[in-house]
């Protein structure tokens, strides 16, 4: 489909509900669906109804998958971008695409100020519980439960007088010995180990999803690239696949010197004109519903191809347009210089008339809190597109 062609359907009968009639719109415009029709969905994390532009990376993920089943080497995945361009509706499609091929699947969202013990616990209970009815040796699966629950076990922060495990209703007898030494690198490398191993037995696989990766903790990232990496040696049938800001790589970098060559890393960009336009038009078109070619001109200078502008400004084009086709007054959006590219810190410092290093507090506390990221030394950038634009627009 070519940029910027005007489809032109068969009105449905759902695009004339709610019409009194088909009198007074003019022009032969038909009346654009009810706001119950809307097909587009912004939100955090929530799959569009027609999801474009992935397509290399969804190719590269079922090689993954393909690899690793059959035992050949292949490095977990980690996707990195901005906010709003869609890293946890591709998360989400990997973790389908792993269960369509019976995978046992896990998913958690990382936090700054929490261990990831409980919840890789969490995640690989389901994982294994997926596989289990499908198990020849319940004693296997057995055992793994014991040793998950040995692991979760030595959460440092679990409540006095409570047990992790217990909370995750493992309800199996711990196996002692095994993933429980307290050191999070070890334990995870042996954790990891027993469920590949159940995976093995099936002929598949097990993948841990890890959103917001960035903001694992220091420590347990170390882990977490030492446990990968052991398993990238062996061959065992357990990937992770990350979703994190533009600095995640040099996060994992820091940790663990070897972790570039230990993750296929997949830059998640803006979506080029083509795509854009199609995420528009192909669930406009399910309801009856064009587009002119002016209406997606003025669509995509003001999503500037972010996925999550693309589906926001959609949903409001069509609540606010009389009739299809969408036109460019329909849209009616105004844009400005964004001026959101990374600068130096220096830059920032000399704005404010104070010395680059007394900002360290300031930029480390914003970088904890996602609001802005560092992908090279010296240079800060919003995490979240249009943020300086929106910014600049408030008054003092």
């Amino acid at each position: 489909m070519l940029p910027g062609r005007r489809l032109s359907p068969e009105p449905t009968p759902r695009a004339r509900e709610g019409s009194a009639s088909d009198e007074g719109w003019g022009g032969g415009r038909e009346p654009v669906g009810e706001r119950r029709h809307n097909p587009y969905a912004p939100g955090a994390g929530q799959r569009p109804p027609e999801l474009t532009g992935r397509d290399r990376e969804i190719s590269q993920f079922e090689v993954v998958l393909e690899r690793v089943a059959r035992g050949r080497p292949e490095r977990s995945m980690v996707l990195t971008g901005l906010r709003g361009v869609g890293k946890t509706v591709l998360l989400n499609t990997f973790r389908s695409m792993a269960l369509q091929r019976l995978w046992g699947t896990g998913k958690i969202e990382a936090r700054p100020d929490q261990s990831i013990r409980r919840p890789v616990a969490a995640a690989l209970h389901i994982a294994v519980r997926e596989l289990a009815p499908r198990h020849r040796a319940p004693d296997r699966v057995e055992y793994f439960l014991g040793v998950l629950k040995a692991f979760a076990s030595r959460d440092p922060k679990a409540p006095k007088g409570s047990s992790a495990s217990t909370a995750l209703g493992i309800d199996v007898l711990m196996q002692r010995g095994r993933a429980d030494s307290g050191d999070l690198e070890v334990d995870l490398t042996e954790l990891f180990a027993e469920a590949a191993s159940v995976a093995g037995d099936l002929g598949v696989g097990i993948a841990l999803f890890v959103d917001e990766m960035q903001d694992i903790p220091a420590a347990d990232v170390s882990a977490l690239c030492a446990a990968c990496h052991e398993l990238s040696q062996t061959g065992g049938p357990l990937i992770v696949v990350g979703a994190g800001l533009p600095h995640l790589p040099a996060v994992l970098s820091a940790s663990k010197s070897y972790s570039e060559r230990l993750f296929r890393y997949a830059r998640i960009d803006r979506l080029d004109r083509q795509a854009a336009d199609l995420a528009l038009i192909a669930p406009a078109e399910r309801e009856g519903v064009t587009f002119t070619a002016d209406a997606l001109d003025a669509l995509y200078a003001a999503a500037d191809g972010y996925p999550y502008f693309v589906q926001a400004y959609g949903k409001v084009t069509w609540d606010v347009a009389a009739a299809s086709p969408v036109t460019a007054a329909d849209v009616s959006v105004a844009m400005a210089a964004t001026g959101d590219d990374p600068v130096p810190t220096s830059v920032v410092a000399d704005e404010l008339g104070r010395k680059p290093s007394s900002l360290s507090p300031a930029r480390d506390g914003l970088i904890k809190k996602g609001l802005i990221y560092s992908s090279e030394r010296g240079l800060i950038a919003f995490t979240v597109p249009h943020f300086g634009k929106f910014l600049r627009s408030q008054p003092v």
